[in-house]
């Protein structure tokens, strides 16, 4: 269609009427780029606030807006380069290729920076705290990445003005190559969608993988990477498709049941072991904690005993005949009635007091219980407390930790006088 030209212009040169047009068309692009941009970051925005929705938060985001804005210029030019008079064809259509290569890199910026207020709104709380959940960051990375390739094959076949779809069919070929390139890209999305769908890691939570020096909490799941912060504050680095290949131990499932393991062992000295006499039955039948237990075991020793004496006659009156309380055995049931009474220790889960096999540091006293709390400080302070309380009260029932010597016990061995191992042989 021809184009009017105004009569001032008409009787300039043919390459400076070109010139002024192509002029005035960047002059107007830029002129309604910024008119887009002021109505898009003045008008929008007040009513985003006013409606106050999530989707319009995401929609309508300041990043998102602003990059939309910079739509209009090439739109113009597209627009307009065929208005400008005396432009060679060839100019025009290469003008035109450009303008719509320019188009597509815009909308593809402004889809990536949706991306981005996606994953920012899903990241925040309501009250615009960041919260611990599900991670969709590897998703929108994939996304940006797709996003990037689809708009370069677009915005080649713009430049080159061919179809799309002939560059695709030539990628076809190139499929190896490319699954070559993007391996660690596709097993890690393939990773994170497994750990996902499956829900086995979230940000926030405390994971232990031995194997590359991993201890700590979860603070970013990426496509390619997840960060984990150690407690020295140093941050590991572990590829994605990792924690699908090999083993880590999450720990969230200790923090969500409210209770924290204890599982601690004293090592009592074999040599203290013995039976209680009838002068530290009374004594310490006088502990509060103890008093149940041994009024209950003292009845069935009795019952016990005599019905030995009236099976076995006067053999039932040696010691080794008689049912008798042991100090091991006295010290396990405080143990366990101590564990029981105390305000932090979890009710609801397993507790139990047990002793283990015997070995060469003496005969292991295992109290396994959960404390009430999960917090680190506090559980340590609590299981502090609770043993060492256990070790101060050890003398009360005649036992001993089992220790080995030091220099200062063979010092003592070895003084003028002192007895030794030596004397006790034949």
């Amino acid at each position: 269609m021809p184009v009017s030209v105004p009569p001032l212009i008409a009787d300039l040169d043919p390459w400076l009427q070109a010139a002024l047009g192509l002029c005035g068309l960047v002059l107007l692009a830029f002129a309604l780029q910024s008119v887009a941009q002021y109505v898009l970051l003045n008008t929008v925005p007040r009513l985003r606030e006013r409606l106050g929705a999530r989707w319009a938060r995401v929609f309508w985001h300041d990043q998102v807006l602003r990059r939309l804005a910079h739509v209009a210029p090439s739109l113009v030019i597209q627009a307009g380069i065929g208005a400008v008079p005396h432009v060679h064809p060839v100019a025009a259509a290469v003008i035109g290729n450009v303008a719509v290569a320019l188009t597509v890199l815009q909308l593809v910026r402004t889809l990536i920076a949706l991306l981005d207020a996606v994953l920012h709104e899903h990241e925040q709380a309501p009250d615009g705290v960041p919260t611990a959940t599900r991670s969709i960051k590897s998703y929108v990375q994939l996304g940006k990445l797709l996003l990037a390739l689809v708009g370069t094959i677009v915005i080649v076949a713009a430049l080159v003005d061919r179809s799309p779809l002939i560059l695709l069919s030539g990628l076809g070929a190139m499929s190896a190559v490319l699954m070559l390139v993007f391996k660690d890209t596709i097993l890690s999305f393939t990773a994170g969608v497994q750990l996902s769908s499956n829900d086995m890691l979230r940000v926030g939570d405390w994971i232990e993988m031995p194997q590359v020096g991993a201890d700590g909490f979860v603070v970013d799941i990426a496509l390619h990477t997840v960060k984990v912060q150690n407690w020295d504050k140093t941050i590991t680095t572990i590829p994605t498709w990792r924690l699908m290949s090999e083993s880590f131990k999450n720990w969230r499932g200790m923090f969500s049941s409210g209770g924290r393991r204890i599982r601690r062992a004293l090592r009592l000295d074999t040599n203290s072991i013995r039976f209680l006499t009838e002068a530290e039955i009374e004594r310490l039948s006088r502990i509060a904690l103890l008093r149940p237990y041994l009024e209950g075991k003292l009845r069935d020793v009795q019952q016990t005993n005599a019905a030995l004496q009236a099976q076995l006659g006067a053999q039932a009156l040696e010691p080794a005949n008689q049912r008798r309380l042991t100090n091991i055995g006295t010290f396990r049931a405080y143990c366990e009635a101590y564990v029981r009474a105390h305000p932090r220790i979890h009710q609801q889960m397993l507790l139990i007091v047990r002793t283990l096999e015997p070995t060469a540091e003496g005969v292991p006293l295992e109290l396994y219980c959960f404390t009430a709390t999960t917090a680190w400080v506090e559980y340590e302070a609590i299981q502090g407390d609770i043993f060492d309380h256990l070790i101060a009260v050890l003398p009360e029932f005649g036992l001993h930790l089992f220790q080995s010597p030091t220099g200062n016990d063979i010092r003592a061995g070895l003084r003028p006088g002192a007895p030794t191992a030596m004397a006790a042989l034949p």
